[in-house]
């Protein structure tokens, strides 16, 4: 079943005089491929689809870009501007009478409101819903990487800061977004899933306790590999260096790809990442030695305090 419209993206590719076209789709809407595919071709354009993993609008496949005219990518909202690019969010819908799961925990008459990409569509229904209970719900514009308000991403975090809010209530899946909210906003977060209609308020201290065992196995390490991602939207080469010239044991390596077979390949006792943030939070257990943050590396070498710990976040200029 083809859950995303291209009528509308059609008109789009002709305007621009596109005949053929490359696609890109994030784990989550991968299957929609095929359909999608099948849908432009019978409308007349050549398609390419990527079928490298695609972590979210930071990741492009530009690669796949050198065989068409312009690359379509699928379920994220604009992280970098590109003439050649078109960012197609995809909406998911849900009854927003489910926020009533999140009162009894909201404590005061003031919140600040958030969600992902997928359902900033619905803040403005959730804001009067909550109006209409009394709950002043605080909308606010994010930077660069963040282009809607409301918007928050598992890297950014901005639209939630903005809000200058000491409560914050973020409708979404999953923990990781609100523990990052916690982390860099230091309000009071309650998290909302839409789908299992739970809520629940987030403690970040177990990221943290867990975090700071991973920072002492790094402590003692030889060498540290500072880690820069090849990606056109994760490249961030002057924190590298900074981070690179807080240390005589530090060495900055470029990767497209960060997996655990490269790190063992290479040697180092640490690394540092400077690519998707995501990294080092998940997936430390596939790792075979320590994943720092840029703010865990600055801490460790007396560039930062420990009060000060924060969740690692890339934004724009």
């Amino acid at each position: 079943m083809l859950l995303i419209p291209v009528s509308d993206l059609i008109e789009r590719l002709r305007e621009r005089g596109a005949r053929s076209v490359a696609l890109q789709f994030p784990a989550g809407l991968a299957r929609q491929a095929p359909g999608t595919a099948a849908a432009l071709r019978d409308a007349g354009f050549e398609v390419v689809v990527s079928g490298d993993p695609c972590y979210g609008g930071c990741d492009l496949a530009l690669d796949a870009l050198l065989y068409a005219d312009v690359l379509v990518h699928f379920g994220h909202a604009p992280v970098e501007e590109r003439p050649n690019v078109i960012y197609e969010p995809v909406r998911f819908d849900f009854d927003v009478t489910v926020l009533e799961k999140a009162l009894p925990l909201l404590t005061g008459l003031r919140v600040g409101l958030v969600t992902t990409v997928q359902h900033v569509h619905l803040l403005g229904a959730m804001a009067a819903f909550l109006r209409d209970h009394g709950i002043e719900a605080v909308v606010a514009p994010g930077d660069g990487r963040t282009p809607i308000p409301g918007q928050v991403l598992g890297c950014n975090f901005a639209a939630a800061r903005a809000t200058g809010a000491d409560e914050i209530l973020f409708v979404g899946t999953g923990v990781f977004h609100p523990i990052g909210i916690r982390l860099a906003t230091r309000a009071r977060v309650v998290a909302l899933d839409p789908y299992t209609r739970e809520a629940q308020e987030v403690d970040a201290d177990r990221l943290v306790r867990r975090r700071a065992a991973v920072m002492e196995k790094a402590r003692d390490a030889a060498n540290y590999g500072i880690i820069v991602s090849t990606k056109s939207g994760q490249q961030r080469m002057d924190l590298a260096r900074r981070l690179a010239s807080l240390s005589d044991r530090a060495f900055l390596v470029a990767m497209r790809e960060v997996s655990p077979a490269e790190m063992l390949d290479l040697g180092f006792g640490a690394y540092v990442n400077t690519a998707c943030p995501r990294l080092a939070y998940d997936d430390q257990i596939r790792f075979p030695v320590p994943v720092l943050t840029p703010p865990e590396f600055e801490i460790l070498c007396g560039a930062r305090d420990w009060d000060d710990y924060t969740i690692d976040e890339y934004l724009a200029p």
